[in-house]
């Protein structure tokens, strides 16, 4: 989503110079801002010169930004099953994203791992499936399968897996 944010500088000008600055004065109409005073008398310096000020002007310009939010994964997953024997295990899961996707068909869901050996035994067991792409805030078409037959190693098995949004290209 792009933010437009609109905001005021007020920018302060000295001559202190034999130079007198020609800049445009614009007047936004704000006029709830405090505008801070401005010298009125000459400056003397360390070594006892005198600069004399010839004219000092208030400047209020006016500035818009762009702000853009990049999407991201704001939900962690956390899945827990028990698989007997041979058993064939298939866990749904949600994504929740940070905002609704503003291209449609242009994001997607980019895991550090999708195919697991979670025993370490060098079979794959355990895959992570997802929609294709990203097109709404909340994703519910998730799935994770645990294969049983190809689990050998009895035991608690834990695997950390990272999620980050992919722009396709």
């Amino acid at each position: 989503m792009k933010k437009l944010l609109g905001f005021f500088m007020l920018i302060n000008i000295l001559s202190f110079s034999n130079v007198i600055p020609s800049i445009p004065v614009v007047n936004t109409g704000n006029t709830d801002m405090d505008v801070p005073k401005l010298p009125n008398q000459d400056k003397v310096e360390k070594d006892g010169s005198i600069r004399k000020l010839l004219s000092n002007t208030t400047v209020m310009m006016e500035s818009k930004l762009n702000v853009v939010v990049p999407l991201e994964i704001i939900s962690d997953v956390d899945i827990k099953a028990m698989v007997i024997d041979d058993e064939k295990i298939e866990v749904p899961f949600s994504l929740e994203l940070n905002k609704e996707p503003d291209l449609k068909d242009h994001y997607r869901v980019k895991y550090s791992q999708d195919k697991i050996d979670i025993d370490g035994d060098g079979k794959v067991d355990t895959y992570i499936y997802s929609p294709k792409f990203l097109n709404k805030r909340i994703i519910d078409d998730n799935m994770i399968v645990i294969e049983g037959a190809n689990i050998s190693k009895e035991g608690t098995h834990e695997k950390k897996v990272y999620m980050t949004v992919e722009v396709k290209q």
